[in-house]
């Protein structure tokens, strides 16, 4: 084989290897991402981002997932937080919001179309979007279908959202964690029955001899 044809067969094949290899999207690219540069209002997207090759992966931190493109920042997460029965779904936006915003998150699909409040939060390198629902509220239903999810905030526009089984899985465990385990629910003590008081017979008298 020609040498040269060979080093331009090498060349295009490191880079081909490099791409299969990336990782999925993971909470410590969100650490590069600036969302807040003092650049006025946020960015409103009016469509979704392209979210061809889009996944869900775990989070370092357990009960957590996050959604988006290997080797990029996450575009989203999921996680189940809190204790006990005040478990809670925690749905992270990684968009750019202005200062103390609110606005109404409305997920359609799945055969759901939910409304849902959502507030702006300071992660400390900026504000994105940030919710907690209780886990068992059936409007999470939206996010355990097979179909795509469109999750859209008037702040940061329309996430197509890739079916998966991850999230279904997460908001399952979550509702599990959060339902009292049958086994430790205290049984109130029952008043116990007095034992009722022999009576004796009356001995019937002795007929005369």
């Amino acid at each position: 084989m020609d040498r040269r044809f060979a080093t331009f067969i090498a060349v295009i094949a490191v880079p081909a290897m490099l791409a299969g290899c990336r990782p999925p999207a993971a909470d410590r690219y969100v650490e590069r991402v600036d969302l807040d540069k003092g650049q006025g209002p946020a960015h409103v997207l009016t469509s979704s981002p392209d979210v061809t090759g889009a996944i869900w992966a775990e989070s370092h931190t357990p009960h957590r997932i996050v959604y988006g493109l290997p080797g990029k920042a996450p575009l989203m997460a999921l996680a189940c937080a809190g204790e006990g029965s005040a478990r809670t779904l925690e749905i992270t936006r990684f968009a750019a919001a202005d200062r103390n915003a609110k606005a109404i998150m409305a997920l359609i699909g799945n055969g759901h179309v939910e409304r849902l409040p959502i507030d702006a939060k300071d992660n400390g390198r900026g504000w994105l979007w940030q919710g907690r629902y209780p886990a068992l509220l059936p409007a999470l239903d939206a996010f355990t279908g097979a179909r795509k999810l469109e999750l859209t905030i008037p702040g940061a526009g329309t996430l197509a959202i890739n079916p998966s089984t991850q999230p279904a899985e997460l908001i399952e465990t979550c509702r599990r964690l959060a339902q009292p385990d049958p086994a430790v629910i205290p049984v109130p003590e029952l008043e116990m029955e007095k034992p009722t008081q022999a009576i004796a017979p009356k001995a019937e008298p002795t007929p005369p001899m």
